[in-house]
């Protein structure tokens, strides 16, 4: 794809920088192939909202028909006023403050992703004293390793989620003790940018033993949580926008053994909406190191902080220049070492007010922006509005 038929050049020049452009042409093709597999794997769906919580986007994803996965009281809100039905709302996460537990059994959500017992005690204590039942699905560590950056990476035994194997039988007795909590499967999630099927083959085989212990206490369960984790292409976000849908659902509707009647979930969050967004970001300044040359752009980790957090890898281009390529530091104005998108990074000759993109922006991009340095948040520009 030809970068400069892409990107609306005459558009941005008039567009105060840096901000993200989000292609909603990428996005509604992503929403139809995922919901298309997802439908011929006849697996239910729900959008992880921390990947991308901007109204806009979730008022698109929610015409698709997916659920919610939310993992704060102030996600569920969201969920809730992006027209999320609350029937199809799960409530995942570690700490759940009583705020957003109450908050949720007002909603009447689909369903709260227990850890421990500590909360599920809490969540009993809620609901009976509002006369309600919970519907709960008991999140499992399965200490399967995830082949990832040991930041995303939440399904081993020295991970702080979900329940520890050992401690099953032990939580299952303290549901039977609450009668306000009804439980009505099991939740799983290993991390996140897993390019491995294998990865999620170990998971299957995981829940499957998981199954068999349930089956010796009679227990069975209306629903299986798998979890998100799907990755993109972050090298190459014009070869392939579209993640593996088809081979990552097929791969889970094969290994799982599933009871009859049982329905099985995914949570997908990156590969929804990593591949519609981009930061733009102009140059500063070019300064001329005594070892390397820096591109100084105007947007840092207070717009983008995956590189400076995890290491991450992002592709970055020159949509203003043709000239020959170059070798440059992206380096951002935010007064941190850590503040590099990118080193040798190759780019058309570069030169102060050219516009870089940085590509795979659309996942925790602008939901995790920040105002350190006292800097704006940046705003978010939309395909469709630019003609």
């Amino acid at each position: 794809m030809d970068r400069k038929g892409v990107f609306p050049l005459q558009a941005f020049s008039s567009i105060e920088t840096p901000f993200y452009y989000y292609d909603t042409t990428v996005l509604r093709d992503t929403l139809e192939v995922l919901t298309q597999q997802a439908k011929a794997a006849r697996i239910e769906v729900h959008y992880a909202l921390k990947a991308n919580a901007n109204r806009r986007i979730l008022s698109i994803i929610r015409g698709y028909g997916l659920g919610a996965d939310c993992v704060s009281g102030g996600e569920v809100k969201a969920a809730i006023e992006a027209g999320f039905p609350a029937s199809k709302i799960v409530f995942a996460g570690v700490g759940k403050a009583d705020w957003e537990i109450n908050l949720a059994l007002d909603y009447g959500i689909f369903c709260f992703n227990v850890e421990s017992i500590p909360e599920l005690m809490v969540i009993e204590e809620l609901a009976a004293a509002k006369g309600k039942t919970a519907n709960i699905a008991l999140r499992v560590n399965p200490n399967v390793e995830a082949d990832t950056h040991h930041y995303i990476t939440t399904g081993k035994e020295e991970n702080k989620f979900g329940i520890a194997l050992g401690d099953l039988d032990a939580v299952i007795d303290a549901v039977e003790r609450c009668p306000h909590i009804k439980l009505i499967g099991l939740h799983v999630h290993i991390g996140s940018q897993i390019m491995e099927m294998n990865n999620f083959a170990g998971l299957c085989n995981r829940i499957n033993e998981v199954q068999d212990k349930l089956d010796k206490r009679r227990v069975v369960l209306e629903h299986v949580n798998l979890g998100g984790g799907l990755g993109i292409d972050y090298h190459h976000p014009n070869r392939q926008p579209i993640p593996e849908f088809e081979t990552y659902l097929k791969t889970l509707r094969k290994m799982i053994k599933l009871r009859p009647g049982q329905t099985l979930h995914v949570e997908p969050g990156r590969s929804v909406v990593g591949q519609c967004g981009t930061l733009i970001t102009k140059v500063l300044y070019i300064k001329e190191g005594v070892k390397r040359n820096f591109a100084i752009v105007d947007a840092g980790f207070t717009e983008l902080i995956r590189p400076a957090l995890y290491q991450a890898y992002h592709k970055i281009e020159n949509i203003s220049s043709e000239a020959a390529v170059e070798k440059y530091d992206v380096v951002g104005p935010i007064c941190e070492s850590s503040d590099v998108f990118g080193k040798d990074v190759p780019l058309n000759q570069t030169k102060r007010g050219d516009l870089l993109a940085i590509r795979s922006a659309g996942a925790y991009g602008e939901v995790m922006a920040s105002q350190y340095n006292q800097r704006a948040l940046p705003k978010a520009i939309f395909s469709e509005d630019i003609h």
